[in-house]
């Protein structure tokens, strides 16, 4: 049978398999014909090629760059070629198809065709078409070519950095495969099949045409470069999500919405994402490369979202932004100046150098940009009253004096007004099963993880039941949320005394932007149950079973609840105006009683951290039996402005003692201040390829003269980032900024503008915008 397929092969060339020893000969399976046994043979010499060329146990230096590379030849000869053969009389590519225009069928089934990128940019576990022309027609019965995916300078094809793509009559799921559906003239369509487990990057491509001399290999061509992300529209992808509404905001959306404020006084701003613009898909692969992450794990989310955590910030890596919360920002941009990712990640690409300054949620923007940008579905999460457990005992510990001050020494943990963070969507088939979904990852520098600054992707399902053991950081997100807040007395003899526990403080709220508007959505059930449930309870206990550190013993020094209770009010306040507080105590019981009260009143960071105290009062109240009293705090403006923040972030913590029975009550708050917006007009067409004139307008509404001002405008897909200084702007003067625009994607976009100086920061102003097709011709 083999001599049969032998002869049958040699009526069309001389035989190439001379070299390849009787033993190695594939087995003829009964009923082949001929060529379908030249087909084994032929298979078995490429795949021995490949073996020669990428596999082996040997040393290779890490292949951690996707933008490194290195040409494979373009003949790879078998033996001693004949004086006198022209390897151009058989077979050879004379041009390559990848239908990457955006109207295309391969960019539009693979919801790729927002990129403004002229790259073929695919999805992986999904079909794709691509044409290859040859030098006369081919023929199947000696013919043999196939497709060649490489990614990286040192590939091997079982790590998945060369991907050798076999020529099929079916495609299969899961497999690499290419599939011919159309020859004509001398040309062929190929349907090329990724796998769903994919790397995710940009691939080099070639065409291997085998000969009886050799390989015939198509020169590097970056034209034909692949990209090849991760697919939620696939079900065998580990990132698959099966709401196509869920799909177009959690990938496709590029402008959000990022909440924050305190939990009274919600306040948002507009975020462009921007995972669509020129060079941010080439900016994320590389900030992938500069983190040195191995190729061969790139088709991981849990392990590309944890990379990402940590090279968004710049605490220990060289990674995309520098944190700062100290209010001052000298060489660099304020962090509530920036509009959105786009300047960000294209300026740490081209300067190789970390971006200044970002915090929460702007560490979060960007990370955001990044997970969708590469297909993996992203959102960006508010928490209103954000824990922050420095000593990882799974709960907030704040030591009081005997007289009812903070003890700054020994209170660690620190609650911010709200924090934001990010929860990317994919399996983790690394824990027990129910534990995938939506993972909580956070780029903001807070504590260490495994030697880096990063957190996360940790499971919410996990968190919200108190399985903090699993990986990563799930105690450190736990205590964010679901910890109690735990009010401690340090006496003067080195004794503990629990005063108060107030479990319902932290994790007060937790939102996202709603689905397919800007309205907010209440997602505080996903990370924990409803307070006072025995689920709550229960998740709790759980949690500091598995935790770092045991629990503060309170066993026999938990006083018993008092009969007085104490809550305040602060009034919405706008910046530069007087604002009240009113503290009203209340007497349940049939006793008289006294009560010496302490007000700090303070400028925070909206980490929590006070600056400086601003106002203090110490007062007396006198409470009758079952009778209540109000007391009323003026705080004028003329004592806060001098020494405001970035956020306009007032922090109240008031501490009463009563007397007779020395029970110690606690209540902090925070309130914003209202600050001023930007208003934003349009004039003229808002048509697709049509000039229109922005406008930005901002009058300053205080009595002092605002210096060094910043004003940055940004829409995607109808402007640029763009910005303008003006040096003062006059108390109760109006400027205003004009700016050409014409805009290139139609629908709903957006236009986002911000102001920055040096005495007033985080001042906003958005406009809704539809822009029309351009009329057909």
């Amino acid at each position: 049978m083999i001599m049969q397929c032998e002869e049958h092969y040699n009526k069309s060339f001389r035989s190439p398999f001379e070299e390849v020893p009787e033993e190695h000969r594939p087995s003829p399976r009964e009923g082949t014909s001929g060529g379908e046994c030249l087909q084994d043979l032929v298979k078995l010499r490429m795949s021995e090629t490949s073996r020669i060329a990428f596999g082996g146990r040997r040393a290779v230096p890490p292949n951690n760059s996707n933008a490194a590379e290195d040409d494979l030849p373009t003949l790879e000869p078998q033996g001693v070629m004949p004086r006198g053969v022209n390897l151009q009389e058989f077979l050879n590519v004379t041009s390559i198809h990848l239908f990457k225009e955006r109207w295309d069928t391969n960019k539009v089934d693979h919801h790729t065709d927002k990129y403004e990128n002229n790259k073929l940019i695919v999805r992986r576990g999904q079909s794709f078409y691509i044409q290859i022309d040859f030098n006369r027609p081919y023929d199947p019965r000696r013919d043999l070519f196939r497709v060649e995916y490489v990614i990286g300078r040192y590939p091997q094809e079982n790590k998945g950095t060369y991907i050798p793509v076999p020529i099929v009559s079916e495609l299969q799921s899961g497999k690499w495969g290419a599939k011919i559906v159309m020859r004509e003239d001398r040309s062929v369509r190929l349907s090329i099949q990724s796998s769903p487990e994919c790397i995710v990057g940009k691939f080099r491509m070639y065409v291997a045409v085998w000969t009886p001399y050799g390989i015939i290999r198509t020169s590097r061509n970056p034209e034909t470069d692949t990209y090849i992300l991760f697919n939620p529209w696939c079900e065998d992808d580990a990132v698959y999500l099966d709401n196509e509404k869920e799909r177009e905001e959690y990938v496709l959306n590029d402008i959000g919405v990022i909440f924050y404020g305190e939990v009274n006084d919600i306040k948002t701003r507009s975020w462009s994402y921007g995972q669509f613009e020129d060079g941010i898909l080439d900016t994320c692969l590389y900030v992938m490369d500069r983190a040195q992450m191995d190729l061969s794990g790139r088709g991981n989310p849990i392990k590309v979202s944890r990379v990402g955590s940590a090279m968004v910030n710049a605490k220990d890596d060289e990674g995309v932004l520098v944190g700062s919360w100290d209010n001052i920002y000298a060489y660099g941009v304020p962090p509530s100046a920036w509009t959105g990712s786009v300047d960000i990640l294209l300026e740490y690409q081209s300067s190789e150098n970390p971006v200044r300054y970002g915090q929460c949620w702007v560490f979060a923007g960007v990370f955001n940009t990044f997970l969708r940008c590469l297909g993996i579905p992203a959102r960006i999460v508010t928490n209103y009253f954000s824990a922050h457990d420095n000593d990882a005992n799974l709960q907030m510990d704040i030591f009081l004096e005997e007289d009812g001050n903070v003890n700054s020494k020994l209170t660690k943990d620190s609650v911010w007004n709200y924090h934001c963070w990010n929860e990317a969507w994919m399996t983790r088939p690394d824990l027990p099963v129910g534990f995938g979904g939506w993972q909580a990852v956070d780029s903001t520098p807070q504590e260490n993880s495994d030697g880096m600054y990063r957190c996360g992707p940790a499971s919410v399902q996990a968190i919200k039941h108190g399985h903090v053991c699993f990986q990563f950081d799930a105690p450190f997100v736990f205590a964010e949320v679901n910890s109690d807040l735990i009010y401690i007395t340090a006496k003067k003899d080195g004794t503990h005394v629990v005063e108060n526990v107030d479990a319902t403080h932290i994790g007060k709220l937790i939102v996202t932007k709603q689905i397919g508007g800007d309205g907010m959505m209440d997602i505080t059930d996903t990370y924990k149950f409803q307070e006072g449930q025995e689920e709550e309870r229960l998740a709790l206990e759980t949690a500091l079973m598995y935790g770092a550190k045991k629990p503060l013993n309170t066993e026999g020094v938990m006083k018993s609840r008092s009969k007085v209770d104490m809550d305040f009010e602060v009034e919405n306040a706008v910046l530069g105006k007087d604002l009240k507080l009113t503290i009203t105590f209340r007497n349940n019981s049939h006793n008289h009683y006294t009560i010496t009260a302490y007000l700090s009143a303070n400028i925070t960071f909206y980490t929590g951290v006070s600056k400086a105290e601003f106002k203090k009062e110490t007062f007396d109240v006198t409470l009758e039996p079952l009778s209540f009293k109000k007391e009323a705090v003026l705080i004028q403006a003329g004592e806060y402005m001098g020494q405001l923040l970035e956020q306009a972030s007032l922090h109240f913590f008031v501490t009463a003692r009563i007397n007779e029975t020395r029970d110690v009550l606690a209540k902090q708050k925070s309130t914003v201040l209202t600050i001023p917006k930007l208003i934003i007009k349009v004039r003229g067409a808002q048509v697709v390829g049509s000039d229109m004139i922005v406008t930005v307008e901002f009058t300053n509404p205080l009595k002092e003269t605002l210096r060094n001002v910043w004003i940055h405008l940004d829409g995607p897909g109808i402007t640029r980032p763009v910005r303008k200084m003006f040096r003062e702007i006059r108390p109760n003067s109006t400027v205003q900024w004009e700016e050409v625009c014409r805009p290139w994607v139609s629908g709903p976009r957006k236009l986002i503008a911000s102001m920055s100086s040096d005495s007033l920061r985080h001042v906003y102003g958005e406009l809704d915008v539809q822009i029309q097709r351009r009329p057909s011709m």
